[in-house]
This record gives structure tokens, C-alpha cells and sequence, in this order.
């Protein structure tokens, strides 16, 4: 299968047909001409040797393998000026959103999930929105951060690795994570005398007594089922913030699925990516804290990054 002049709109109708009856792990294959020959934007018509094709770049390749819930193999070189480009189903139940129940539901984020395996410092369009976010945080002006939902510290090894050893030492960095395991390897990983980590159900904060932070981080968990949102954040920030305080929220964008960090939050009883709720969440943030005089910015793509200094 070769395509040259198709339209994009006829590619991904055959290929949406394809992958559907592609089995998870299988392969199809298909060629294009190579987008190493040309430049500029997607649809920029080629001639090569008597024959026109349409150009696009391997961005636009590997969003439409993500699409259709695809991994894009290495691309292989066929005859000139075309190579052929391999897309592989992604394993659908190989995913920590399908996984069935753990041995208790403190343990569905720990150490032998397969929640484990993610690692996001790993994948770009993570970590360099969170480390943009510390950086309008103004981290190395904090003296005290309190992460909910910190599971194995990557936040935190982010955080260590962006400041010099006595910015570092002079901070008090605290985690909540209801897994056991995950803080014991958090621990393990985070040996210093100013670091506490706690495995603690965060709903129930007010029993550890943590007093008021500079920094507030949370990743990903402030939307968990067992949280009633809002008026948690609400409390959070009145209970738990200096008057000079910022805030980091990730929403999640995306799901991971059999290996890929795959775009578009998904919603119950939505075949299609769906994001109302996920904004919802996000506004709502956005405007408390504008009310309480909050400057707030909202960046990234997988994840959605909310940061919060205050307005002095």
C-alpha cells in the first residue's frame, strides 16, 4: 500500500480500517515518500522523478500511530523516493486504567502495580512543562513544599536535581501517598533529614498536622474518585498555604497504554477522548485562586499544568 497524492481525510479512513482489524501487537504497513526530501508545512505537493506526492513530516506519521491507537516502528528505506513506515497496535489491556484490583486499594499506585512501570520524567512533554512550572514557582525561593499524591518522589528527584546542594538542604520537602510500598521507596531514594514523606490517606490530612507550606504539588491525584475536589482544594489552600504561597496542579491529558503516554482524557461512558470534566476541574482552580489573588498560568499537553504565585 503505497499512498503519494492520497488526501490526509483518505488516509486516515483507510488506515483507521486497517488498525481496526488489526490485532494488538500486530503490524500493517504502508509507504510514503520520504519526509526527509521535503520542508515546510503538511500538504506541500513534491515532484520527484515524474511522480507527485504529498509531503508531510514524521510528526504528522506518529500523531495519526497514536490516533489509532498505534506505535510507530523505525521507519525503513524502500525504493527511492519513498520509505515504508510499520504501525503496531498497542496492547489496549496492557494499561494501568484497565489493570484489575490490586491486593487493597492503598496498593493500586504502589511498587508492584503496573501504575510502576510509568516512569513521566522519562517522556519530554511531561517534564518540561513540570520543570517550566517550578520555574515560574520560583522554586529556589521556597523554604517548604508539601506534595499530595508524591507515590515514588519523582517530582521530588526533579526538584533535588534543579537546585544546588545547600538551596536543597535548606528546604523542608513533604509527601502524602496512601501507598505503603511507593513511600518505602520513596524513602529509600530520599534518605535526607529534610525530607518526611508519610503513607497517609490525604483526605484525612488534618491528623498529621503538617501546618503551612510555600509550594503545593500535585500531580495527577487531586481528581481521584476518592476526593471530593473542590471543596478539598478549597481547604487545602486555606488550611495549608503561606500568605506568599505557589501552587503546581498536573491535570491529566492523556492515558498510558500498552507503553505510549497517549493523548486526550477520557471520560466514562465516552468512546472518544472527552475533556469537559478535566476543564471543569481546571477552571474552577484557576478562578479561586484568581479570587484570592493568585496570578495563574495553564500550560503543557498531556498534562495539563496549573501554576499559582501569589500577588504580592
Amino acid at each position: 500500500m503505497t499512498f503519494t497524492i492520497q488526501s490526509m481525510q483518505e488516509i486516515i479512513t483507510t488506515l483507521s480500517m486497517k488498525a481496526k482489524v488489526c490485532e494488538a501487537g500486530k503490524i500493517f504497513c504502508f509507504e510514503i515518500v520520504d519526509p526527509d526530501l521535503g520542508e515546510g508545512y503538511a500538504g506541500e505537493v513534491l515532484e520527484i522523478k515524474g511522480e507527485s506526492y504529498i509531503y508531510r513530516g514524521y510528526k504528522a506519521w506518529t500523531d495519526l500511530a497514536e490516533l489509532l491507537m498505534c506505535k510507530m516502528m523505525t521507519p525503513q528505506k524502500s525504493t527511492y523516493p519513498r520509505i515504508r513506515l510499520t504501525f503496531k497496535k498497542l496492547e489496549r489491556q496492557s494499561s494501568f486504567h484497565t489493570a484489575g484490583p490490586s491486593s487493597s486499594k492503598e496498593e493500586k499506585y504502589g511498587v508492584d502495580s503496573h501504575f510502576s512501570q510509568i516512569h513521566k520524567m522519562e517522556e519530554p512533554a511531561f517534564l518540561y512543562y513540570y520543570t517550566q512550572a517550578l520555574q515560574n514557582a520560583k522554586l529556589n525561593q521556597r523554604r517548604s513544599i508539601l506534595n499530595l499524591g508524591i507515590n515514588t518522589g519523582d517530582e521530588f528527584s526533579v526538584i533535588k536535581n534543579s537546585l544546588d546542594i545547600h538551596t536543597y538542604e535548606k528546604m523542608k520537602l513533604v509527601g502524602v501517598d496512601h501507598s505503603k510500598s511507593a513511600i518505602n521507596y520513596a524513602e529509600s531514594c530520599f534518605p535526607e533529614e529534610n525530607v518526611t514523606l508519610y503513607a497517609h490517606d490525604i483526605n484525612d490530612l488534618e491528623r498529621l498536622d503538617l501546618g503551612r507550606f510555600d509550594l503545593l504539588v500535585s500531580i495527577g491525584t487531586l481528581q481521584s474518585p476518592s476526593i471530593n475536589f473542590k471543596p478539598f482544594f478549597m481547604s487545602l489552600v486555606q488550611n495549608h498555604l503561606e500568605k506568599d504561597a505557589a501552587v503546581i496542579l498536573g491535570f491529566p491529558n492523556s492515558r498510558w497504554i500498552g507503553g505510549e503516554m497517549i493523548y486526550g482524557a477520557k471520560a466514562p461512558n465516552y468512546a472518544m477522548s472527552e475533556m469537559s470534566l478535566l476543564f471543569n476541574d481546571v477552571i474552577f482552580c484557576k478562578k479561586y485562586l484568581q479570587q484570592k489573588k493568585f496570578r495563574v498560568t495553564l500550560t503543557g499537553k498531556q498534562y495539563i499544568f496549573l501554576t499559582a504565585t501569589k500577588i504580592i
